[in-house]
């Protein structure tokens, strides 16, 4: 049988690579669940066993039933009925009943609510597996970090209430954030929030682009505090769907057909506040920044591996010229350079996720409690404060790398495939189609090199590469990459100090996406470096990565030293006047 999750070579190097025994010891809190439950695992062993036995699970489930129906998914789409519900494309119906039926929707809720308790790399990793079968279904199953959410905030009664129902995959749910006026400036929402005089919420106004609107659980970010204009006055309240939520439109999208995109009203909902009031934007929606952020990255690599398949499958078959076509060099290096693309986003993305488990790790212990000695909680907090930082950077550029490497390589399988990719016979035109997406929603790119580059001017970026070279005694053949890594950062340094001298930020926000690139060059290297430690194949990957990265990275060094501002000084010569309307 076909499986999405042991067929994946690097998928299995990075499981067996990583230190998933150290997430294991942190989500079980040292295996104590083991005494309350009978399936939690006893030991690091066993819980990295029930991590693979979970993975090659869903793996099955991606490749046989879920992959087969995708096609028609995308054909079909979800129908709005005339009394406002929405019945989903019968692919997404039984995938959900199947991973539901299989307790796969709980992935990182605890044990007490029928979750599984997993890392956020693990999760990660399942997330690009179903990616790769339907980047539509992702849209349904990525949203777990909504009970998440739920479960971090919400009382005691709204856990119990809502999270065992959302494990079994009984219900669905959805992030309501965006507005007609509030796209990415979340602070402008104006969807109103209020009590009645016994002091029960409502929610009044519209939300648009609103990926499963049509959930059972709604996360409504509203404005609580009319008095207050910007985000201090919104408060995250839960609303169930029912007859005061009305479902308006279902979006006509380029891709991900499978997945509802809803325009929604909310006529005086019945809701209820989730934690405290004001925080919904600045405390409870930032913190999903992370998971969000993984999420789409993760659905970038899926629908990437499965677009490359295909491509390498074809040009491995198919003859031009009495030879087959991965024979041209031009085709060979396109190919090539697809999948270490791939391999690359890979890296950060695990990378990414191992680290937001550590700051998870570090933020839990000291939540529960339980640590008493001084020294003990003062290195816990510093682990969390360092991690916080790193993941501020990271994970924005995760997110950002995996979206555009997405679009990248399935533009690359259609070129490989020439007219036949871009006709409906292969599953190409829609992986490409379905990969646009992944640039645009939770952030679109503009706004992840926003959010990252002020790790990378702060020094984050260097000192992370150095500490991830600093301690080895690198193979003899690798010493040359860790020095050329190593002479790469001193460049990106100098780009950090140059940029940082000039006045105000304009000039930062202008060279942004270039150094945003020196950073990813180089913190992909330096990782990859540790996994051509171990690895033949990845030796070869990271040569590779090397070779077309970094003239790229001294390019962009010697751009950012020029100065060169055109763009801003001389805008309107260069992008010409604004074209009459039509």
């Amino acid at each position: 049988m076909a499986n999405f999750f042991t067929d994946n070579e690097d998928i299995q190097f990075l499981f067996q690579h990583m230190d998933l025994a150290r997430l294991a010891r942190i989500m079980e809190d040292d295996f104590r669940y083991a005494q309350q439950f009978d399936y939690a695992p006893v030991d690091a062993d066993d819980a990295v066993d029930n991590y693979r036995r979970v993975l090659t699970m869903l793996g099955e489930l991606a490749a046989d039933r879920i992959a087969p129906t995708a096609e028609q998914t995308d054909l079909t789409g979800p129908k709005l009925n005339e009394d406002g519900s929405v019945t989903y494309a019968p692919g997404i119906a039984e995938a959900i009943r199947l991973l539901g039926g299989a307790d796969l929707m709980g992935f990182t809720l605890p044990y007490r609510f029928g979750g599984l308790n997993c890392p956020n790399l693990i999760y990660t990793m399942s997330i690009e597996i179903v990616s790769r079968a339907d980047a539509a279904l992702m849209n349904l199953y990525g949203l777990q970090g909504i009970a998440e959410t739920i479960n971090a905030y919400a009382s005691e009664e709204i856990k119990s209430q809502y999270l065992p129902d959302m494990a079994a995959g009984r219900a669905t749910g959805a992030m309501v954030l965006t507005e007609p006026d509030a796209g990415s400036d979340l602070q402008a929402v104006k969807v109103r929030g209020y009590q009645d005089e016994q002091g029960n919420w409502y929610v009044q106004g519209v939300k648009r682009f609103i990926t499963n609107g049509c959930g059972d659980v709604l996360l409504v970010l509203a404005r609580t505090e009319p008095e207050i204009a910007d985000g201090r006055g919104l408060s995250l309240l839960l609303v169930e769907r029912g007859p005061r939520v009305k479902i308006r439109r279902l979006e006509n999208k380029l891709g991900i057909h499978g997945s509802p995109t809803c325009e929604i009203f909310f006529d005086d909902a019945p809701a209820k506040l989730i934690g405290e009031r004001q925080r919904g934007l600045v405390t409870y929606v930032m913190s999903l920044m992370n998971g969000a952020r993984m999420g789409i990255a993760a659905q970038g690599l899926g629908i990437a591996e499965a677009a490359f398949r295909v491509a390498r499958q074809y040009a491995h078959s198919r003859r031009q010229f009495g030879t087959a076509i991965e024979n041209f060099p031009a085709l060979r290096e396109l190919i090539s350079d697809m999948q270490v693309d791939i391999q690359a986003a890979r890296a950060l993305a695990y990378f990414s996720s191992f680290c937001v488990d550590l700051q998870y790790g570090a933020m839990r212990k000291l939540e529960l409690g339980q640590v008493e000695d001084p020294a003990e909680k003062k290195a816990l907090n510093k682990q969390s404060r360092t991690y916080r930082r790193l993941n501020a950077m990271l994970t924005p550029m995760s997110k950002y790398y995996c979206s555009e490497m997405s679009v990248r390589v399935a533009n690359g399988a259609v070129s490989v495939l020439g007219g036949s990719g871009y006709m409906k016979d292969y599953p190409v035109e829609r992986h490409l189609r379905d990969s646009r997406i992944t640039t645009i929603y939770e952030g679109t790119t503009q706004l992840q090199i926003v959010a990252a580059v002020r790790g990378v001017s702060s020094g984050t970026a260097c000192n992370l590469v150095n500490e991830l070279l600093a301690g080895r005694d690198w193979p003899a053949e690798l010493t040359e990459q860790a020095e050329q890594i190593r002479a790469g950062n001193e460049l990106l340094k100098q780009a950090v100090e140059f940029v940082k001298a000039q006045p105000g930020t304009e000039y930062m926000d202008l060279m942004g996406r270039r150094l945003v690139d020196m950073a990813i060059c180089l913190i992909v290297g330096a990782v990859m470096l540790d996994h051509a430690a171990v690895n033949d194949r990845k030796k070869v990957v990271l040569r590779r990565w090397l070779a077309t990265r970094l003239p790229e990275l001294r390019m962009n060094h010697e751009f950012i030293l020029s100065g060169e501002r055109s763009p801003m000084t001389d805008f309107e010569t260069l992008a010409g006047p604004v074209p009459a309307a039509e």
